[in-house]
């Protein structure tokens, strides 16, 4: 068994060669560009799926799954005539030592934001080199999930200084947002309302990112918990002989309080 990595990832182009030709799996020499997007995306969230567990056998594997994914794209684009996977490494390569001067060349930075800012400059200089005209907001996807999109664009605007000078500035945005959204209702303008909802929304990353904290990660946090309790009610609801459909407003609110007290009493338990 091969152990070095260029040798495995040889052996590894080999099995993606071998999966598309003739008398090879029907699923995998069926499947196109369009087809595995959906898994692409999954494969990327299982990936950080298994960051937050914190198992590194299961990080393992789900890195290997997305390599996959690369694999089988370069794959596809290879039989199109367009690159391959050789050419996607060259241009990784060649990208990662370009945009890393302090490291391959004779440049120098003394601190992480200024190897970053050294790094948005350069690739700032590749797009106009190339007859583009390239903003300092470009190169953050659509498909992100919207939270994670607002803190990366916030995080590029604020390269170039425009940002607030601290969390509790930020904050302020938040409560104006707050009181157009109930301006809105108020005058039950449904769409302006939804319009400074987004812009309530947008505030609250701000103050998210200044404060070192992941939007995103944290409503995930949130809604597992939420889940969590939910299903505590439930069980709760069956050892009393009843479903929380049957259950009024009152008892679910009951319900509610109790598996909170519950989780009060494991944590000082703890």
């Amino acid at each position: 068994m091969a152990t070095h990595a260029g040798a495995l990832f040889e052996e590894l182009l080999q099995v993606m060669r071998r999966l598309r030709a003739e008398g090879g799996c029907p699923w995998d020499r069926e499947q196109t560009r369009d087809s595995l997007k959906p898994f692409l995306v999954e494969e990327t969230y299982e990936v950080l799926e298994a960051l937050d567990q914190g198992a590194a056998s299961g990080l393992r594997e789900e890195l290997g799954d997305l390599l996959f994914q690369v694999v089988f794209h370069a794959h596809i684009a290879q039989e199109l005539n367009e690159f391959s996977i050789a050419d996607v490494l060259q241009q990784l390569i060649d990208k990662m030592v370009r945009r890393h001067p302090h490291v391959f060349g004779d440049r120098s930075v003394r601190s992480a934001s200024e190897a970053l800012a050294q790094w948005e400059s350069i690739k700032h200089a590749e797009g106009t080199r190339d007859g583009q005209h390239r903003s300092v907001l470009d190169g953050v996807p659509k498909t992100l999930p919207a939270l994670l999109r607002a803190e990366r664009i916030q995080a590029k605007a604020s390269r170039v200084g425009f940002d607030w000078n601290a969390p509790e500035a930020a904050w302020k945005k938040v409560e104006e947002e707050l009181h157009e959204i109930q301006e809105a209702l108020h005058r039950d303008d449904r769409a302006k309302a939804s319009e400074e909802f987004g812009d309530f929304l947008f505030a609250v990353v701000n103050v998210a990112r200044l404060l070192r904290i992941s939007a995103e990660g944290t409503l995930q946090q949130a809604v597992e918990k939420f889940i969590l309790r939910f299903k505590r009610m439930e069980r709760m609801a069956v050892e009393e002989g009843r479903t929380l459909h049957s259950s009024t407003l009152e008892e679910l609110d009951r319900f509610w309080e109790a598996v909170k007290a519950q989780e009060l009493n494991e944590t000082e338990r703890q």
